[in-house]
């Protein structure tokens, strides 16, 4: 499904990340892991198409996405369609005047009947049980509410692959809870999940694969969880980056 080869990507001057080998299969949970500003949300952006390789090779479900493809609309958009992404600060991607307002606003936006956009509203509200947002201003909710929020107006596009990045910052235990029962949820659902963390028992539960940057920006490991729980000391190290 995801294949990226030798991949490199450059903010100027400043690596974002280089030589990233990594393949992600239909249905897999997978976790980036890695210290701050190691590359992570870099790597997760140029995944959904936010940026292109500057070297290397990117391949989704069999189609090389690099600048050539993103530069053409009529690809661009069935492409995004399939990616839900939830930005590690959540209230840049809230915009609405209200909860029900922000659900509905990209399902709006696929064609669907009012009764339609309505029903996946609601249902996205009952997931997360966040009923009682729905007529609230999104800027005016605590983080961990806003982050619900972002997470259901993702959901309410119903894509195949759903993209978290540093999820569970800054978060209280209640919500951390509850997101972590929401990407187990969506996982046996059989949707693609990528998690980004620094913090491996916190999606210790939640992941079949593990890769590791280092602070040189790049992958330097992939592991399964099964072999993690073997390597105690590898998870201290992981919990701490």
């Amino acid at each position: 499904m995801i294949k990226i080869t030798n991949g490199a990507y450059t903010y100027g001057s400043q690596t974002g990340f280089h030589d990233v080998n990594l393949q992600i299969q239909s249905g897999e949970a997978v976790c980036i892991m890695g210290p701050n500003g190691s590359g992570k949300s870099t790597l997760l952006k140029t995944i959904v198409g936010l940026f292109s390789l500057e070297k290397g090779k990117y391949v989704f479900n069999n189609q090389q996405i690099d600048k050539t493809f993103l530069s053409d609309s009529d690809n661009t958009g069935p492409f995004y369609q399939q990616f839900g992404f939830v930005f590690q600060n959540s209230d840049v991607q809230l915009f609405n005047t209200s909860v029900n307002d922000e659900l509905a606003f990209g399902p709006e936006h696929l064609g669907l009947s009012k009764e339609d956009v309505q029903q996946r509203v609601n249902d996205c509200l009952k997931l997360l049980k966040i009923e009682r947002l729905r007529d609230r201003v999104p800027y005016h909710l605590s983080g961990g509410e806003q982050k619900l929020v972002a997470i259901a107006s993702v959901l309410t596009m119903n894509p195949d692959i759903i993209i978290l990045d540093e999820p569970f910052n800054g978060l209280s235990p209640k919500y951390r809870a509850l997101i972590t029962q929401i990407v187990k949820q969506l996982h046996h659902a059989g949707k693609t999940i990528i998690i980004s963390s620094h913090h491996f028992n916190q999606i210790r539960s939640l992941v079949d694969r593990v890769y590791v940057f280092s602070e040189d920006h790049t992958i330097t490991r992939e592991i399964t969880a099964d072999q993690l729980e073997e390597m105690p000391r590898f998870i201290d190290y992981l919990d701490n980056l």
